[in-house]
């Protein structure tokens, strides 16, 4: 895909979820109150049981656009941080912070300023104090490495033109032994590109979506383990609503002998997960992991 091309479709993205964001902020201030943007049944607000509808604010209900309800299977639990790629109006990052608890925590995602501006006025109107609201892409996620015990997203990876990005940042953001729990839309191993893109468009989360091997070869790629896809619902031929789950493994950690210890070494040369670190033969103690990867389990300062 060409940088031009690339640049388009973000840009594209980006109109359609600011002029849903500004449908439904100028909806709210109507007698009767905000519409849902979605009427399809297969996306939206009616994927979500009634009552975490009727216990969030409208305009974050009527601003729901996702394929699913990634907050009621990533079993969240109090004090957990919680990150929401690509948050829209705050529907799940608000869900996540009721669910978490005061002393847990909820970020929410998002490049769209109107979205963000629509996802801080519903936490106002929620009370929620233990949310925040970040704008950046989830291709380079603003947090540091080793922070978030839980990724949710809700039907916008496929929007991504850099998956493989998406999956490597939030590996990095996770700590060790984090998980994901996404609800994403994934088509079938037989359906080709094109065949993809002849059932949707990409900002209809249609032509973009990774096929189930695809999906789960990102993911590995990037390190992650116990990956489970499970479809849901169709939502187009071929093209189904899916809940993704797997987990960052516990990070290898080689404890370097103490000079009190039998048979210390002084020139024990393991840190970072990796042996002869920041040389040319460095190399993951985890076989199973690379060395980046190995350095961003174990959140290494030397990265190079």
């Amino acid at each position: 895909m060409s940088e031009q091309t690339t640049t388009d479709l973000r840009e594209t993205v980006r109109q359609r979820y600011a002029a849903a964001a500004v449908k439904v902020t100028e909806g709210g201030a109507a007698c009767c109150g905000p519409e849902p943007v979605e009427i399809d049944d297969n996306f939206g607000s009616t994927l979500y049981a009634a009552d975490e509808r009727d216990a969030l604010p409208a305009e974050a209900v009527a601003a729901s656009l996702g394929c699913g309800n990634p907050t009621a299977v990533a079993e969240l639990r109090e004090g957990e941080r919680v990150l929401d790629l690509g948050s829209g109006g705050g529907i799940d990052v608000l869900l996540s912070a009721r669910r978490v608890g005061p002393t847990g925590k909820a970020y929410g995602l998002d490049m769209t300023e109107e979205m963000l501006a629509l996802a801080l006025a519903n936490a106002a109107k929620a009370g929620a104090t233990n949310v925040e609201f970040l704008k950046g892409t989830i291709e380079a996620i603003p947090l540091p490495a080793n922070t978030i015990d839980v990724v949710i997203s809700n039907c916008v990876i496929n929007l991504s033109t850099d998956k493989p990005a998406v999956f490597a940042e939030t590996f990095r953001v996770l700590k060790p032994g984090g998980r994901i729990g996404v609800s994403d839309v994934v088509a079938d191993d037989t359906l080709t590109p094109d065949q993809r893109a002849e059932r949707g468009d990409y900002v209809g989360c249609i032509a973009g979506a990774l096929s189930f091997a695809e999906y789960r070869a990102g993911l590995e790629a990037a390190g992650f383990t116990d990956i489970e896809i499970t479809p849901t619902h169709q939502v187009a031929d071929g093209m189904h609503s899916a809940i993704v789950h797997a987990t960052k493994p516990t990070a290898t950690v080689t404890a370097t002998a103490t000079a009190t210890e039998p048979n210390a070494s002084a020139t024990d040369d393991s840190c970072c997960g990796v042996t002869a670190c920041c040389t040319p033969a460095e190399q993951a103690t985890d076989p199973s992991l690379t060395v980046t990867q190995a350095k961003s389990a174990a959140g290494c300062s030397c990265q190079g």
